[in-house]
């Protein structure tokens, strides 16, 4: 398993436009991925479970996924968290 500790850098957080995207990005994989954050873990590849996180710009998320291609899924997740216009 992978994990990477990131803080939220998108504009508006995660609103229903990111999060679209990032569940595109994170179904590229086929490993599981999972964003964390306080006691909460949500698939990253379920629109439903990402818009309940609510997570606004500056938030802090662990990035998790396992499977034969973690660690560029994480870096990939990594990347979409942090552009500044998303």
């Amino acid at each position: 398993m992978t994990k990477k500790t990131v803080n939220i850098q998108l504009e508006n957080g995660l609103d229903t436009r990111p999060v679209a995207h990032l569940v595109q990005v994170a179904s590229q994989f086929r490993s599981d991925v999972y964003l964390e954050t306080g006691s909460r873990r949500v698939n990253a590849k379920s629109i439903m479970g990402m818009m309940t996180l609510g997570l606004d710009t500056g938030s802090e998320v662990t990035i998790a996924a396992n499977g034969e291609d973690e660690g560029d899924a994480v870096a990939q997740l990594e990347a979409f968290l942090n552009r500044a216009n998303a």
